[in-house]
């Protein structure tokens, strides 16, 4: 095998992303199995069809990963959440997944996620600086 020249790139082009997205999930998938990957999107929209909410995430290897979730700020603390929360959550059950996971920032609401049934399963404190980035998980 030749010498390798290790190199940092700002703007790498597509194909180097491409082949390193595609190297790790084809590992995944050989030690894991196939992923079985389905978007998922749950929206809240108000009666003019504009998007006031919504959640974001995949199903794979029987979990529920939600990696984004955003309600405007008139809609907060209004069960908005919960009920978007409860039609992802559905959803995979549906898809057969067992568990769930996310990650959130210590300002962004963590108790809304203890109080659907959510359990913290790990912490970062200091990041961001005076905060914390905290993940939960949860029996489907």
């Amino acid at each position: 095998m030749s010498e390798l020249t290790i190199s940092e790139d700002d703007y790498p082009e597509m194909a180097a992303v491409e082949a390193i997205q595609r190297g790790l999930h084809s590992y995944n998938q050989e030690m894991g199995g196939p992923y079985d990957r389905e978007p998922v999107t749950v929206l809240a929209r108000d009666e003019a069809g504009a998007v006031q909410g919504g959640l974001l995430g995949l199903t794979y290897w029987n979990w529920l990963f939600i990696d984004w979730m955003w309600l405007h700020r008139d809609q907060r603390g209004k069960g908005t959440g919960s009920r978007l929360l409860e039609r992802a959550e559905t959803l995979a059950r549906a898809r057969g997944c067992t568990d769930a996971y996310t990650d959130t920032f210590s300002f962004q609401a963590p108790q809304f996620w203890l109080r659907n049934g959510w359990a913290e399963a790990g912490r970062l404190d200091g990041m961001p600086p005076g905060h914390a980035r905290i993940w939960f998980k949860k029996k489907l």
